[in-house]
């Protein structure tokens, strides 16, 4: 059964000048604040769709990474992740660097990292993004 996740932006200006609201509607959590110097400069409390897709990334990986080390009887106790999405002006995302640090009983650095790689390439959000550099740094903590 497929399921529709929703999020509305209100953008009132030019890209330069202007600034909007994303509102994550399925969830209810919340509207936040965008604009072009906090997507291109610094953040200064509001966010971007870079970072939007970092939190969609993280979370979608850590979930395939989760059922993968279950699936291979080394179930998690805590896994990590984090996504740094790189946005160049101009050009637009340049590449993704997830990093995860997990810990898990029973099982070695080598499998760990396979794992890990395996549900890179499998998390429906890396899919998605298949069209820039995904990379990954996998280690056990």
């Amino acid at each position: 059964m497929a399921t529709t996740r929703k999020a509305t932006t209100n953008w009132e200006g030019t890209l330069f000048e202007g600034s909007g609201k994303v509102t994550l509607e399925s969830s209810g959590l919340g509207t936040y604040d965008v604009s072009w110097p906090s997507r291109a400069e610094e953040a200064n409390g509001k966010t971007s769709p870079e970072e939007l897709i970092a939190a969609a990334h993280s979370a979608c990986f850590s979930m395939a990474f989760s059922n993968a080390l279950a699936k291979n009887d080394t179930p998690a106790t805590s896994l990590k992740t984090t996504a740094d999405v790189e946005f160049t002006p101009g050009t637009g995302i340049t590449g993704i660097k997830l990093t995860v640090v997990g810990t898990v009983e029973g099982i070695d650095e080598a499998t760990f990292v396979e794992l890990a790689e395996g549900a890179k390439t499998g998390c429906p959000v890396s899919q998605a993004l298949a069209g820039t550099t995904i990379t990954l740094e996998a280690s056990l903590g």
